[in-house]
């Protein structure tokens, strides 16, 4: 009997990326193979963001091109998961607009998926698995099947949810609060990816620097780091995301020290005025942002910093935003997230008033793009004739010809492909010949 095979599309973050191995994980387990054809698919699985209501209509609208698939094939089977549906209003809207959906369950559910299909399987009617955060706390389960994406990086969840409860956020509502694993499985897990020959390990959570706090012996995040830094081999060692109210300058100092820690760090400040983060509930100021930006630096000389900007929260005035302007000349990043504040149903922020017009952000995001690609181009022409270790991550998408890699400071290289040579997932060293405002251009030195 041949195998079923199951197509997963994921949308959204890291964190979605790593669940999406898991869940691919298990289905593998359960006898399914995967495609990266949708129409031979037995089963197609949406991973799915909430992040931005932009990510939640194009999953939709990503669903609404299943229907056809369903007409021609009646035994097809198509679900969707992840934090879109984890919101009650998302799950109501699949229920009476996506009939052809055959199931649908929340983030707390992941590490039930292997019963999920044997329950899709044989049903006769529309499953949902989805219940809250408060029902259902979500547990943490350890040696769960992954199937991971490339051999020479890997994503490890570190911890789960979010305690934060910024004003415009779904996260703490659609992934619970902070769980942290134990640091002796994160160990294993790291230890077993570097022996198999990984070379980028991420660390992830939605505020890493809260790992630890939870813990029946709690550890602070720099310890971790510190140990996964012992374990023998050559890696490079990735974490996102830190909260600037929970980063130290212990973990400064700790990333300094060890060699394996990449030389980047992303530090969302999401906006310069201290009136518009304290309606973030962000819990900073802006002065204690840019000083700790500045630290940072200090600490670890040549770090590049990048981070998130939201445009347009309500209420932001002209010199609300001159403020976050002022912010990115003085922390000059190496990188800038921006977006245009997007309401979150349920979310404190989405019932402020004075909304900003649309003409008025659009101002805004130009502006910031303006300067941000200016001081990037700035930052980069600095690194024209230094020679950089970068990890190889395969063939450039603009042109076959070249090869693309990301140095220990997380910069775009491209370079041109030795003759007979793939090399790919090796740490190759670049000559920096050519800078713009997001990538870099190097050739191979030997």
């Amino acid at each position: 009997m041949e195998a079923k095979k199951i197509y997963i599309n994921t949308f959204g973050c890291q964190q979605n990326e790593a669940d999406s191995e898991t869940l691919m994980g298990i289905a593998e387990a359960e006898g399914y193979v995967a495609t990266e054809q949708i129409e031979e698919a037995d089963l197609i699985l949406f991973n799915t963001c909430a992040v931005r209501e932009h990510a939640e209509l194009k999953a939709l609208s990503t669903t609404g091109q299943l229907k056809h698939l369903k007409e021609k094939n009646k035994k097809l089977k198509i679900g969707l998961c992840g934090c879109m549906v984890q919101q009650e209003h998302r799950k109501e809207d699949i229920k009476n607009k996506y009939p052809y959906v055959d199931f649908v369950f929340g983030t707390n559910k992941v590490s039930e998926f292997a019963s999920i299909l044997k329950a899709v399987e044989g049903a006769k009617k529309r499953l949902f698995f989805v219940d809250s955060y408060e029902e259902n706390p979500g547990t943490i389960c350890e040696g769960l099947p992954v199937k991971r994406r490339y051999p020479f990086r890997a994503y490890v969840s570190v911890m789960y949810g979010c305690n934060n409860f910024c004003t415009y956020c779904v996260v703490p509502y659609v992934r619970g609060r902070e769980r942290s694993r134990k640091p002796e499985a994160i160990l294993k897990e790291v230890a077993a990816l570097v022996e198999k020959g990984c070379k980028e390990i991420t660390l992830l959570g939605q505020n890493v620097n809260s790992y630890g706090k939870d813990l029946e012996d709690p550890i602070p995040f720099a310890k971790l780091l510190d140990d996964i830094c012992k374990i023998p081999g050559d890696f490079v060692l990735k974490f996102m995301t830190s909260h600037p109210k929970d980063a130290t300058h212990e973990l400064f100092e700790t990333i300094a020290k060890n060699e394996k820690c990449e030389r980047h760090f992303h530090l969302p400040l999401q906006a310069g005025s201290g009136r518009i983060l304290k309606e973030m509930n962000r819990r900073y100021t802006a002065e204690e942002y840019l000083a700790l930006c500045d630290d940072l630096k200090k600490t670890v000389p040549g770090i590049a910093v990048t981070t998130d900007i939201i445009v347009g929260f309500p209420g932001e005035t002209d010199e609300d935003f001159e403020e976050t302007l002022h912010a990115l000349e003085h922390c000059r990043f190496d990188g800038v997230f921006s977006f245009v504040y997007s309401p979150r149903v349920g979310t404190p922020a989405a019932a402020l008033p004075n909304r900003i017009p649309e003409e008025v952000t659009k101002e805004r995001m130009a502006r910031l793009l303006n300067l941000q690609q200016k001081v990037q181009v700035e930052n980069n022409q600095k690194l024209v004739g230094k020679t950089l270790r970068a990890l190889c991550e395969g063939e450039s998408k603009s042109d076959p010809a070249f090869a693309s890699a990301r140095s220990d400071s997380g910069k775009l290289i491209h370079f041109k492909k030795p003759e007979g040579v793939d090399l790919t997932g090796k740490f190759v060293y670049l000559r920096i010949t050519e800078a713009r405002a997001i990538q870099l251009f190097g050739e191979v030195v030997s």
